[in-house]
């Protein structure tokens, strides 16, 4: 079952490997609470608190992870349906504009302009006084924010089709989005709407600076790139190049062995992926899945 799971998460895009990681965290989370309860080990809440972002100055300093942390973090079911569901619907959008690439930095730089907006908030202004020892956040909703206004800046008339409303502007709809934000920032879930209105600004910043020419979600990419280097041995030990012998004629002979051997693996690998459609991942034989799993790894 864990091999089919990572099999069809290897082959999501990006938006759907983002969708796999928050609910995979939302499961995990649940698990948690609902044995914590079981065992009558506490309410579920002690590993919560150390991935949710506090709102406390001096307690974020302690857990600083938390600013990257709380933006996979869910707890109602509610609350991550209609995120996924945005993130599926907008995300998707959002890459017949941008690159995958600006995809994930939109998404991280989202979540953490909506961190810091929320923690501001709470440290800023008097009404957030009484609140701001016992006010976390969680969620991914500055990041999809982030995704919805970068792609209404980059295409302002691309129309969506929305239940009970019909056909509108998707600028139109980023506009009615965050006004709402704005006019509940006094409300029940005043801090939300704050990291909300910093993940508008972060998917605004990243448009706007692309279309001067200005990559800003390199900032976070390149920070990534280089841990997932660290999981890659050829990074540190670079491979020998092979030696060969050949004899008169030998070196085109082997090159037509190689090609063809190689069209030969590219050829069974589509036949493999075609199968995959009709049939699904588990219409798969193992000799299939094995040969899947070796040409994704190279």
């Amino acid at each position: 079952m864990f091999d089919n799971i990572f099999q069809k998460f290897k082959l999501q895009n990006i938006v759907g490997k983002f969708i796999y990681a928050n609910v995979a965290v939302y499961i995990i989370v649940v698990l948690i609470g609902v044995f914590s309860v079981l065992f009558n080990v506490g309410d579920g809440n002690a590993v919560i608190k150390y991935v949710e972002l506090p709102s406390s100055l001096p307690l974020l300093l302690h857990r600083p992870w938390t600013l990257l942390t709380y933006m996979f973090l869910h707890e109602q079911f509610t609350h991550i349906l209609w995120n996924m569901i945005a993130l599926y619907v907008f995300g998707r959008i959002f890459i017949d504009f941008y690159s995958l690439r600006h995809f994930v930095g939109t998404y991280i730089m989202g979540g953490l302009f909506g961190g810091i907006a929320f923690v501001l908030s709470y440290n800023l202004f008097p009404y957030f006084a009484p609140y701001v020892g016992s006010s976390y956040l969680i969620g991914a909703s500055a990041s999809v924010i982030a995704i919805v206004v970068a792609s209404a800046v980059r295409n302002p008339d691309y129309r969506i089709n929305l239940l009970l409303i019909g056909s509108v502007k998707l600028s139109t709809f980023a506009i009615i989005t965050v006004a709402i934000s704005v006019l509940m920032l006094s409300g029940n879930n005043a801090g939300g709407n704050f990291a909300h209105l910093g993940g508008a600004l972060a998917g605004w910043l990243v448009a706007y600076m692309l279309n001067k020419g200005v990559d800003v979600t390199s900032v976070v990419n390149k920070p990534i790139d280089w841990i997932a280097t660290l999981f890659k041995k050829e990074t540190y030990r670079r491979k020998p190049k092979p030696k060969f012998k050949y004899s008169a004629g030998g070196s085109r002979n082997a090159d037509y062995e190689y090609n063809a051997r190689k069209k030969a693996s590219e050829a069974a690998v589509d036949r493999i992926l075609e199968k995959i459609k009709k049939g699904g991942y588990a219409s798969l034989t193992d000799d299939e899945k094995k040969r899947l799993f070796d040409a994704s790894s190279k």
